[in-house]
Parts: C-alpha cells; sequence; structure tokens
C-alpha cells in the first residue's frame, strides 16, 4: 500500500507523513498495526466531534437509504440541506439568513468574492499579508505568501495586502474597494488573533466608503474558539461569512452566508451566478446538520473554554515561547523551527498526531476534537513535555 500511495496518488510535499490508517474512533486513530495515536489535530480542524461519532454516522447511514445525488445545487428541495442552512440562520444574527452550500471551503471563498464584486459593482479586494483562504485561483490571489503563489501568476488582479491588526493600513480600503476579505483568527500566519478592537475598526471602514466585510471562519468556526464563530468575540459581523472544515463532521463541506438582498443577486443578471453540481448533498449535508446540532445543543463550546485553561497550564516548558490561540484552536510556538519539527515527529512516533502551520515554521498545531476529554488532554500534553525533555 506504501508503494501505491506514493506511485498512484499526487503528493502535496516531498515527504508526507505517509501512516498507514486503519481506523478512527473518538479522539484516536489506529494504523494498521493497531497502534493508537491520540489525535490532537482532528483533521485539521474539520473533525470537531473526533472520529465515527454516532449522531454523525448514524445520520450518514440514514440519508444513504433514502437518495444520494439527484440534481444539481438548487433546483430540487433536499431535507437535509434546508434544515441544515435554516439551523445556520438560527444560531447567526441578522442580515447572515441565507446560506449557499459549497463542495469546499476554497470554493466558498471563490463565490464569496464573486457574490462581492456582484454587489458593489466593483473590482478592488483587500486581503491580509499572511492570509489563507484556500488553494483554488481566486482564493490563492487573496493568499498573502509570495513564495506559494509566484509559480501560479498571473491571479486576480486588482487585489492589495494589508498586514493584520494595523489600524494605519485600513486607510488603503476606499470607495474603489468592493471588499475586504479577513480571517477572524488568522491560522496558516501562527494563530494570529484581532487586537485592539481591530475587527470592529475594519467593520467601521468598510460600511463608509460601502465595501463589503467578507469573514473566513473554515478554521475558527463551528464551536473552536468556544462561541459556534470566532466573529461573536469581536463585536463584528460580516456582510459574508465563510465556513468550511468543522460544519461537514468529517465530511467535505463549505458555504458561505449573507443576507437575503445580497445572496438573491446570484440568481439573475446573469443568471446561475455562482452554480455547483455537488454543493449541498444531501448526505454531506446530513452529516454537517447533525455536527451542528449536536455542537450548538451540548456544553461543547463552553467546555473548549475551560480545556484551553487545562491546555495552558499543562504545556509549560523552556523550549515553548507562547501559546497562541483561543479555545480549542491553539498553536505553540517553539524556539526554533528545528524544535518545532522534532516536537511533530516525534509525538507521532509516541502515539500523539500534532501538525505544522502553513506560514510559521515555529508553530506547532493543537486543534483537537471538542469532543476530547481533559484526561486524554492531560496524556497528550505528557507526551509533549516527555519530548521536549528529551530535546533539551
Amino acid at each position: 500500500m506504501t508503494s501505491d500511495f506514493f506511485k498512484y496518488q499526487a503528493q502535496t510535499t516531498p515527504h508526507p507523513l505517509a501512516m498507514e490508517i486503519s481506523h478512527a474512533n473518538g479522539s484516536y486513530i489506529y494504523d494498521i498495526n493497531n497502534k493508537a495515536y491520540l489525535d490532537f489535530v482532528a483533521g485539521v480542524s474539520a473533525c470537531p466531534l473526533g472520529h465515527n461519532h454516532p449522531k454523525v454516522i448514524n445520520a450518514i447511514k440514514k440519508q444513504l437509504d433514502s437518495y444520494l445525488h439527484v440534481m444539481v445545487y438548487g433546483e430540487y428541495i433536499l431535507k437535509p440541506a434546508v434544515e441544515l442552512t435554516k439551523l445556520l440562520a438560527k444560531n447567526l444574527p441578522l442580515p447572515l439568513e441565507k446560506t449557499y452550500l459549497t463542495n469546499s471551503g476554497t470554493e466558498a471563498i471563490e463565490g464569496a468574492l464573486k457574490l462581492a464584486k456582484r454587489a458593489t459593482g466593483r473590482s478592488q479586494i483587500i486581503a491580509a499579508n499572511k492570509a489563507y483562504h484556500g488553494n483554488t485561483m481566486g482564493s490563492m490571489s487573496v493568499m498573502g505568501y509570495e513564495e506559494r503563489k509566484q509559480a501560479y501568476r498571473p491571479l486576480l488582479p486588482d487585489v492589495q495586502f494589508i498586514s493584520f491588526n494595523n489600524e494605519a493600513d485600513l486607510e488603503h480600503i476606499t470607495t474603489k474597494t468592493a471588499c475586504v476579505i479577513l480571517e477572524t483568527i488568522q491560522g496558516g500566519a501562527g494563530f494570529i488573533a484581532p487586537q485592539n478592537g481591530y475587527l470592529e475598526k475594519v467593520r467601521n471602514r468598510c460600511n463608509a466608503v460601502g465595501a463589503l466585510l467578507i469573514l473566513d471562519e473554515i478554521q475558527p468556526g463551528i464551536g473552536r474558539t468556544g462561541k459556534l464563530f470566532g466573529f461573536e468575540h469581536y463585536n463584528c459581523t460580516p456582510d459574508i461569512l465563510v465556513t468550511g472544515k468543522g460544519l461537514g463532521g468529517g465530511m467535505p463541506i463549505g458555504a458561505f452566508t449573507a443576507s437575503a438582498k445580497l445572496m438573491d443577486l446570484l440568481q439573475d443578471k446573469p443568471k446561475l451566478g455562482h452554480i455547483t453540481t455537488f454543493g449541498g448533498h444531501p448526505v454531506i449535508a446530513a452529516s454537517a446538520l447533525a455536527t451542528l446540532q449536536e455542537i450548538t445543543e451540548s456544553n461543547l463550546m463552553h467546555d473548549a473554554l475551560e480545556k484551553e485553561t487545562l491546555f495552558r497550564q499543562l504545556l509549560v516548558h523552556p523550549l515553548i515561547k507562547e501559546v497562541r490561540g483561543i479555545g480549542l484552536m491553539l498553536a505553540l510556538i517553539m524556539t526554533s523551527e528545528d524544535i518545532a519539527n522534532t516536537l511533530i515527529l516525534k509525538c507521532q512516533e509516541a502515539g500523539l498526531i500534532l501538525f505544522w502551520l502553513l506560514f510559521e515554521p515555529k508553530a506547532v498545531r493543537i486543534t483537537p476534537p471538542l469532543t476530547i476529554t481533559n484526561e486524554e488532554i492531560t496524556k497528550g500534553c505528557a507526551i509533549i513535555i516527555d519530548v521536549l525533555n528529551s530535546i533539551s
């Protein structure tokens, strides 16, 4: 299987971890030798209820018995998709009331950028340095990291970059700006949270010049920060909200949400303003609905903040410079890139899954399932400290 993996399946790095998976359950992933790995990554924030959660699995199985794909997006009434979008609206502030379901976060970003241009009649997009919003051409155009983009130019024109948390840069948002797109908490850059009312100030500037604000909640959304969406911490409601990852409960999904007035622009002039075949797929929507119901009806969001406190208490070591993030969206900032790499690889050997961030080489990702127990947190943190002691 390993040789076939490298021969037939395209890779994204020269050295993938290449662990062959047998099964997964709860907070654990098992390899083909039945070795258990405690999962502190949750599929890069995509499995908020852990692995094989019974409510998610039952929802998927129930939908499988009814129907799979039946028609391109938006033509037929599919109960799982309707109930999912209704539940999102119920848990979002106005005017965020109507949702377009997509196949991935990056597709949702594409739709959001198109909607902003359609609504404003403007072309300029403002994004943040060190931002990551996905890897399709439009999403890559608003990625604030030239090294990852240069091989694929030309990209979208009329994109300008500002620095996250830099208030002076807000003057670049003008009456020529269609939209400002920001991650509520910068992910790939190192889990950098807004400071000093930054998002509220961006919101006010957009209001003043008639630009739309798009907030990317693909990573922080779906309860990970202790609230359903990260923007709820910062007194800032976007015009367009983008989510993905954790919404699917382990299944592929994306979504962008806006007011009915904005969303209805995709219906006409031109018709078919954004189309997809498999967006809102009933099986995936059923998984997402079960996930969203469990997160909104349980104590998982409240518990995420208590679990953050436990992580911060346990992860104290001279090689850890800082613990960044909110709730269960945390990053260890190590003293060097080599220490970060060694920690991730040695922890895997010891039965703990950690991972990297895209642009901050000294960072180590900790984004476990929201369902992780205090005992599992304690166990995993002990492995981290033991590995760091061995490095020291």
